[in-house]
């Protein structure tokens, strides 16, 4: 996968421990995700997501990205290949900076890296939502995700 074609429109890049800082920024404006997520984002928190994976997958499958407009970071992503199939792709945590959301940009930013994926053999995009979380659901399900079962998360895929 080549990182540069997530979008067209921003730069995108892996994010690394030199970046915790600005991913603190974005994160700790985001109240409402972790009304609904908790606990409260922190600067350890941030490292454990980068190296977080889930089971059989390696750091060759994950992808912690941000995409940049200029200097500024206007969303991050953590992007898992292959998982739980290998036509699947999984986002892990997908976040806007609260000055670029109600915008489209963030939907603009779904359906660029679905495009992509679908471009290299991607079947479907999964992810999961906190239960309760209005403000999620409703992004996911505005950019044509279904619900496909619900646990402790509601599980939503979107075939591309």
């Amino acid at each position: 996968m080549e990182i540069n074609d997530l979008s067209k429109k921003f730069d995108v890049r892996k994010l690394d421990k030199d970046d915790v800082e600005l991913i603190f920024n974005l994160s700790c404006k985001n109240h409402i995700f972790y009304q609904y997520h908790p606990p409260f984002v922190t600067r350890e928190s941030i490292l454990d997501d980068m190296k977080a994976l889930p089971p059989e997958t390696s750091y060759d499958d994950k992808f912690y990205v941000g995409f940049f407009e200029n200097e500024a970071l206007v969303a991050i992503m953590d992007l898992i290949l292959d998982y739980p199939t290998k036509e699947i792709a999984f986002i892990g945590l997908f976040m806007t900076n609260i000055q670029y959301q109600h915008k489209g940009i963030s939907s603009k930013i779904i359906s660029e890296i679905a495009m992509y994926l679908k471009s290299l053999g991607y079947k479907k995009i999964r992810l999961g939502v906190d239960k309760g979380n209005p403000q999620s659901y409703s992004f996911w399900s505005k950019n044509n995700f279904k619900a496909i079962s619900e646990n402790n998360y509601i599980l939503m895929e979107l075939e591309i």
